[in-house]
């Protein structure tokens, strides 16, 4: 089992990182989904919503386009010419090595190569997946860092970011 990422390996991470792709989150700006979301894209971060049902979230005031899927997402972002950096996921435990398998797939897709439009490349896969506290999954872990994912879980993205970048 790979060891637990560093402090350095995080801030890295999370320094490095643009777009955080949120995988059920909840328009219900009480839910624990929302109020990260709020503040992640506080940060500066590009927020990008994945809810079963589609339709738009609004965060901080902005209406986001809520994927239903994260082939979806991963298509549209690439048509931009973006990347995914990390996946922060809001499901039960026993659904993420669904989810997982729903990530590992996206290197299956087809991504425009800007250089030679020809020659289409695989899609590039998130740098990171990040599991909310109280989420864990031996399977899913195996599976993502077999990939060269790293792989974060039973950690919450907003807190770690507080302690780890705050401007105390």
């Amino acid at each position: 089992m790979p060891e637990k990422l560093t402090d350095q390996t995080i801030r890295h991470l999370l320094t490095q990182s643009r777009t955080i792709v949120i995988i059920g989150l909840s328009s219900d700006e009480s839910k624990p989904s929302h109020k990260v979301a709020c503040y992640l894209q506080a940060q500066g971060y590009t927020i990008i919503p994945i809810h079963p049902k589609g339709g738009e979230i609004q965060i901080n005031s902005i209406r986001h386009r809520a994927f239903a899927t994260l082939q979806e997402c991963a298509r549209d972002l690439n048509e931009r010419g973006e990347k995914i950096d990390i996946i922060d996921v809001f499901r039960k435990s026993d659904a993420l090595p669904q989810v997982a398998d729903e990530i590992l797939a996206l290197g299956n897709l087809v991504a425009k190569n800007p250089e030679n439009p020809q020659k289409p490349l695989a899609m590039q896969l998130p740098t990171c997946v990040w599991v909310q506290l109280g989420l864990t999954n031996a399977e899913a872990k195996i599976k993502l860092t077999q990939a060269g994912i790293h792989y974060i879980e039973d950690s919450c993205i907003k807190l770690e970011h507080e302690r780890l970048l705050s401007q105390c």
